[in-house]
Order: C-alpha cells, then structure tokens, then sequence
C-alpha cells in the first residue's frame, strides 16, 4: 500500500478534469462569447436588362369634356398669368394619357357631338323615377351611417371624385355626397357639376347633403374610363384678387372704406370646413343696409378665406378691399354699378335665349 501512493501521485489519471478540458477543445473550434460575428456574403449584381423599355400604352377615354383637377372651383374662363411647374410635368403621368396637359387642364382631342353626348345621357337615366321609388332610395341613403358614401371638402368636384363615385355604383343604385368648406357657398353648381360630369341625376338635396342616382340603364360593366390623376397638380398664379384701390373709388375713400370695415362688428364667424350655405344670402340681406360688411374668418385658414373672397365677389356681388389677419372686408360697390351689372347680366341672359 505504502508503495502504491507515491506511484498514483506522481501519475494522476487521465480523466481528470483539465485533461478533459484541453483535449475536448482541442478537437473542436472555441468560440468565446464575445467573438465577431462573421459578414453573410455579398449578393452578386444582377446582369442588366438588355431589353429595350416598353412605354405603356396610353389610356383614350371618351368623356366629352376637359380634365381638370377641380371642375367646380375653378374657372375655365379665366387665363393664368404663370405656372409653378412647366407644362410638361402631367398629374396622370408620363406616357399614361393620350391627352395634353396645359398646366390647368387636358382638352379632349376628338370633339363629340353634343346632340350625341345628350341623348346618350339620356337614354342611360331612363324615365324619371316614382315618388315612392324615391323615398325609398332617399331612406336608405340619406343616414349618416350610410355605406355608400363620399366626402366632398375644399376642392369641390375633383377629377378622382369621379371615379368613387361610379366604383360605389357597383354595388348601390345611389351614393351621399356630403358637402363641407368653400364649395358650400354655391351649392346649386357643386350640384350642376356632379350631375354633368358624372351622368347621374340628384334625386335629393338637404343643405349640404346629396344622393346622387344612377339611371335606369347604368351598366356598372359599361362605365366610363376615367384615368385617375396621380397627384395634385399645383395651382397656376391668378391676377391679384385685392387692388390697391377698388375700382370705382378713390385712394383715399378705398382707405376710409378699409377702417370702416376694420372697426365694424363682424357679420358672421366662419369655421374651417364649416357648412356656409346660408352665407351668400346674409351677405347680400346685410348689404342692403349697409356699405361695408366684416366676416370673421380667423379659424378658416389663409387658402380658404381667399376661395371665399372670389366666390363671394362673384355671387354677392361684391368687391373684396381688404384682406388682413383673417378677415374678409367686402364693399357693395355704388348703386349705379349696381344696376349697370344688372342689366348686363339680363341682355346676356336675352341673348342667350
């Protein structure tokens, strides 16, 4: 025994716990815990595409009127003196309509017969609908929780409006169209407009709600085409809406008229999008009695309180003086201006029939 130990010290056993150690990781790769983590490799670059680009194909669609961005906000009439982007720049993209934009619409190439586009408006709404046949249609649509509904805001009847409007008639005979902001103000051609571009009839008008119907012989297959545009073309630059001084007046009285208008109490207090059907009638019952008028317009925002100026010197009618932190400062102009437009507007009227 005694001979045994000395032999068992001076040769431990290999199985001991730093043999097993040293040899187990000596078989193996270490991989201590903070080692850096290897880079996946690099993708190759793909070989180029030697075939040529193919242009698509443009869209022709056979709506008989100009492309415009807003149909009810803007005047076809009225020119631009300069654009914020060239002409070239299409809101329906490059190569994708076979129409030309003139930085403020794209005219229709091939002109229609109007007899042609009538009867065919014509024939698609069919005969007029019953009254209980309206009712009917009007209690299912005139709810606020109605499906079939489409917002209309402060650019009024836009061009891409037109394409919700004919993707709800697949599954409805009948859409709402609720009205709020700037549009507002002129109701009847918001509702002149929808008719005449969409090809549908108002079958009821409550305020600033609208249903707008199908026809009769609307086939939902059959619809036009309509090229949506891909982004909000930027408005082209107008005259000035406010002169230094109003025509009719003198620098002078203009600048009296002005401080008139600053310290007079506010006619009315309009909201942003707000619904302003009534104002139009107030403006003109106040002028009856008065000479300058004040409209408080300080939460509407710089853009829209402009669109109100032009809308209200347009339907008033009146001349905007002065346009200052928000608030609208409309003269009546003089009585004998008045009745020379009067009777303008009546030979037109004459002439026209």
């Amino acid at each position: 025994m005694q001979k045994l130990l000395p032999r068992l010290l001076s040769n431990p056993p290999k199985h001991s716990f730093s043999y097993f150690f040293s040899h187990s990781f000596s078989k193996t790769t270490y991989d201590p815990p903070f080692s850096p983590i290897s880079k996946p490799p690099k993708p190759k670059p793909k070989p180029p595409d030697l075939t040529p680009n193919r242009n698509p194909t443009p869209i022709k669609s056979s709506l008989p009127f100009d492309f415009r961005h807003s149909y009810s906000e803007t005047d076809p009439t009225l020119e631009p003196i300069g654009f914020r982007e060239p002409k070239r720049f299409s809101p329906f993209g490059p190569g994708r309509l076979d129409r030309e934009w003139t930085g403020t619409s794209a005219p229709v190439r091939d002109q229609l017969d109007s007899c042609l586009v009538e009867e065919e408006s014509i024939r698609v709404l069919g005969d007029p609908l019953t009254e209980e046949e309206i009712e009917e249609l009007v209690e299912k649509h005139r709810h606020s929780d109605c499906a079939r509904q489409t917002n209309l805001g402060k650019n009024g009847v836009t061009h891409n409006m037109l394409d919700d409007i004919h993707n709800h008639w697949k599954r409805a005979e009948a859409v709402r169209i609720k009205c709020l902001g700037v549009p507002t103000l002129d109701m009847d051609n918001v509702c002149f407009q929808l008719e005449e571009k969409s090809g549908g009839k108002i079958i009821y008008r409550h305020i600033n709600i609208l249903i707008l119907y199908w026809g009769r012989n609307y086939d939902p297959q059959n619809r036009p085409v309509i090229p949506l545009m891909l982004w909000k073309p930027y408005p082209p630059i107008y005259p000035k809406l406010v002169k230094n001084i109003a025509d009719g007046l003198t620098f002078e009285e203009t600048k009296e008229m002005r401080n008139r208008g600053l310290h007079s109490p506010a006619l009315m207090k309009l909201m942003r999008n707000g619904v302003y059907v009534n104002v139009v009638a107030r403006v003109r019952e106040a002028f009856e009695t008065e000479e300058v008028i004040r409209l408080d317009c300080i939460h509407v925002g710089k853009s829209d309180c402009k669109r109100i100026d032009v809308k209200l010197r347009d339907l008033a009618p009146c001349v905007p003086i002065l346009f200052k932190d928000e608030q609208i400062i409309l003269w009546r102009r003089k009585r004998d201006q008045e009745r020379n437009s009067d009777i303008s507007d009546a030979n037109e009227k004459s002439s026209g029939t």
